[in-house]
């Protein structure tokens, strides 16, 4: 409603200007809240403390003369001033039905919008290093990536999903070292053992495979093992595939696909990055100093000039990184969201910094960065820590076997990316209210029994006698949860906007835990027909909600549990 209510104060203002108490070019910015307490009416504006000194009047006669001011409509029972001249509207019977009726023609598009309309967007997430399974943390990324994707999507945005793939540096050879250390039947406690080998069973069925010339295939590459136990090429590009191919297994068993698999190894073999250092030197924001090459980032913000070139001649790790998002700039992303890592804070500014200098039009802030926290996981009240397969951390996997993977994304996703997250193995098993995945699904699947006993008992429901029936809902309960399923698409447009799909999953827990408090206390296949299929048109309309909401979290809603 609040698009509607923001039109009619637009109205008034316009009346207040021909009558000159506003000036006539004057441009207000109306905001409407959603009001803590319903004693003060369902929404409320401040505009009229925003525009008194503008009108050179009192904030309580300015609310008034707005008040007046406002047109005739049948969405709003009453408005009332309040305070200093808050402005108070109380919506009416015929906003609620409004509300439900564009619940049921939306359908599965309820919540969505076309403010991203023509406009794309790249979302780069996971992005882990194919050296071992995804753990816990890569996990989280995912849930909260994949998830911006599908708020980004709602919110009518082009979105591609892409995956930067770091198939170079220091840890790939450690990996090619380790399954080469197993293929000659060494053991992490041999003394010849690559000092920072990896230590899991994979490296063992990674070697078997490479000695038995398996052929393995992950998105965009095919790759044998070519059997040769010192040939470190071969087991290095047959460990990278080996494990590209596990990690997009996992990721397809959590419900997560990617449009691009970016390499890392791109960028030097196709000379991106020494064009990035040609540009940046030539833009006059670099300098020599020490037999190393420096980027002047403190010009845009940093506490310190960085080293680019290494006085051996290596590039800093940012170097490819700004190579990177020159690369996504120049494929046309407006926008670009890279959800990382905390340990990725420190790179923020430096790439920034580096696409900055490069004076192509890349605004400033972009691009824009999710970072997660830890991950805690717990069983029993004490912390798990390992993995067999792993060796040394809990996997994607494991959650996803120990709890599914519907509790396993809803708890990684639930809670705001940048805090830290404990994941209690338990609670996400238990089917109890205390479990808010379970408890929000159970509403669903709540509503959906509800149909079949109207089924059983010969009775049917049309949504268009729904709709005019319910005049008959006069309780402050179903007023509220009315009120509360028009405020879904303003939580999916703010939650796109803010790259906070935790928002989602809290306003699904209040939607959730309003109607289970409702249906306990409020029979709905009542006897009047009035009341019954007012109360069955409400249901629906929190069903399609609720399913539009856990789908833009990527978790399903059962018709049964």
């Amino acid at each position: 409603m609040k698009p509607q209510i923001a039109e009619l104060l637009s109205v008034a203002i316009s009346c207040l200007k021909e009558q000159q108490v506003l000036p006539a070019e004057y441009e207000a910015r109306i905001q409407i809240d959603n009001t803590r307490d319903k004693a003060h009416g369902d929404l409320a504006t401040n505009l009229a403390l925003t525009l008194a000194k503008s009108a050179g009047k009192k904030p309580r006669e300015l609310a008034q003369l707005l008040v007046d001011a406002l047109p005739t409509t049948a969405l709003i029972e009453k408005v009332e001033i309040a305070g200093p001249g808050f402005i108070n509207f109380y919506l009416s019977q015929a906003s609620t039905s409004h509300l439900v009726k564009a619940v049921l023609d939306a359908g599965a598009r309820y919540g969505r919008n076309d403010s991203g309309a023509g406009k794309k967007v790249q979302v780069e997430f996971v992005s882990a290093n194919p050296t071992g399974p995804l753990h816990i943390g890569h996990g989280r990324g995912a849930a909260v990536g994949d998830c911006i994707c599908r708020l980004l999507d709602a919110n009518g945005w082009e979105v591609t999903r892409e995956f930067y793939y770091n198939d170079a540096g220091a840890q790939i050879s450690n990996l090619a070292l380790s399954v080469q250390a197993r293929c000659k039947g060494m053991t992490p406690d041999d003394a010849g053992w690559p000092e920072n080998g990896y230590r899991g069973d994979y490296i063992v069925d990674l070697a078997n495979d490479y000695m038995a010339g398996v052929t393995v295939e992950s998105a965009d590459q095919s790759y044998t093992g070519a059997k040769d136990v010192d040939d470190l090429d071969a087991i290095r590009h047959f460990a990278v595939a080996y494990l590209r191919r596990e990690q997009d297994l996992d990721l397809k068993a959590f419900a997560v696909d990617f449009d691009v698999y970016f390499l890392e190894s791109s960028l030097y073999s196709e000379g991106k990055v020494d064009d990035v250092v040609q540009r940046l030197m030539a833009s006059g924001y670099t300098y020599e100093d020490g037999g190393a090459l420096w980027l002047k980032t403190t010009e845009f913000g940093d506490d310190k000039d960085r080293v680019m070139r290494k006085s051996d001649g290596g590039f800093t790790y940012f170097v490819p990184d700004v190579a990177y998002h020159l690369d996504k700039w120049q494929r046309g992303f407006e926008r670009v969201v890279n959800e990382q890592g905390a340990d990725h804070h420190s790179t923020i500014t430096r790439v920034r910094a580096g696409l900055q200098a490069l004076a192509v039009g890349i605004p400033q802030g972009w691009p824009d960065y999710v970072l997660h926290q830890m991950v805690t996981v717990m069983r029993g009240g004490e912390e798990v820590k390992i993995s067999k397969r792993a060796g040394s951390y809990v996997t994607l996997r494991d959650l996803i076997d120990e709890v599914g993977r519907d509790a396993t994304r809803y708890f990684l996703a639930a809670r705001k990316a940048d805090s830290q997250l404990t994941f209690d193995i338990d609670l996400a098993r238990e089917q109890s209210s205390d479990n808010p995945v379970y408890y929000i699904q159970y509403a669903h699947a709540r509503v959906c029994s509800i149909f079949r006993k109207l089924a059983e008992s010969g009775l049917s429901w049309d949504a268009a006698i729904g709709l005019a029936a319910l005049e008959h809902l006069q309780l402050d309960s179903e007023k509220e949860l009315i009120v509360k399923l028009g405020r879904f698409p303003e939580v999916v447009k703010v939650a796109g906007a803010a790259n906070e799909p935790h928002q989602i999953a809290n306003y699904l827990k209040d939607l959730a835990a309003d109607f289970h408090t409702y249906y306990n206390s409020e029979k709905t296949l009542v006897d009047d027909d009035g009341l019954r299929n007012g109360r069955l048109t409400l249901a629906e309309a929190v069903r399609q909600v609720i399913a539009n909401g856990l789908y833009l979290l990527g978790v399903s809603a059962p018709d049964v549990m």
